[in-house]
């Protein structure tokens, strides 16, 4: 019986904050443009930032198209959802997002965690979440519910992240099934979204 790195993926998501921006257009530019799954992003920002520069910035380094999550829109193959700023960013048994203004979760909207556990019941063992760079805990709780639905759950190497508090935090709550570098993240993503 194949392991669980081997089994397939049926929707990524990705957690980051402090150095997101740099580790996002590194890990982007290597996935496969042929992406089989829907990549969704949050990246903690200032609710006063430009959703649509990032986007754009993203963009310019993704093998993927880049898009901002939209109310009630569905989480597509093959393209990168990014969650807007001041949004917590949920997916509904649907596959389509809902946006929330909910109070902040560890300090932040949108949140990692609500991400994460809001995927996690959605897509089960078929879930890949990642945890990287970011300077605070957002995440932790997220990626144990990732666990607990048999999901896949990665953590970047602390040691190549810019801001190690997010990764460790990650480790040291829920654990992982994978702690890999990002080029590594790259290639485990293209295997198991194939």
């Amino acid at each position: 019986m194949p392991g669980p790195a081997s089994m397939v993926s049926t929707a990524v998501v990705l957690g980051c904050s402090t150095g997101g921006l740099r580790a996002l257009s590194t890990l982007l530019a290597a996935l496969r443009p042929d992406l089989a799954v829907p990549v969704i992003v949050v990246c903690h920002r200032s609710q006063d930032d430009d959703d649509a520069l990032f986007v754009e910035l993203l963009a310019r380094h993704s093998a993927l198209p880049v898009v901002e999550a939209g109310e009630r829109e569905p989480a597509r193959p093959g393209r990168v959802h990014v969650a807007p700023s001041g949004y917590h960013l949920l997916l509904e048994a649907d596959g389509r997002f809902m946006l929330s203004v909910d109070p902040r979760v560890r300090h932040v909207r949108p949140s990692v965690d609500v991400l994460f556990e809001s995927a996690a019941e959605v897509h089960g063992a078929g879930l890949l979440a990642a945890i990287l760079t970011g300077a605070n805990d957002d995440g932790a709780d997220g990626l144990l519910a990732v666990r607990r639905h048999r999901g896949y759950a990665v953590v970047q190497d602390p040691a190549e992240a810019e801001a190690p508090q997010m990764p460790q935090a990650a480790l040291k709550h829920a654990g992982a099934d994978a702690v890999i570098g990002l080029i590594r993240l790259a290639a485990l993503i293209n295997e198991r979204c194939r």
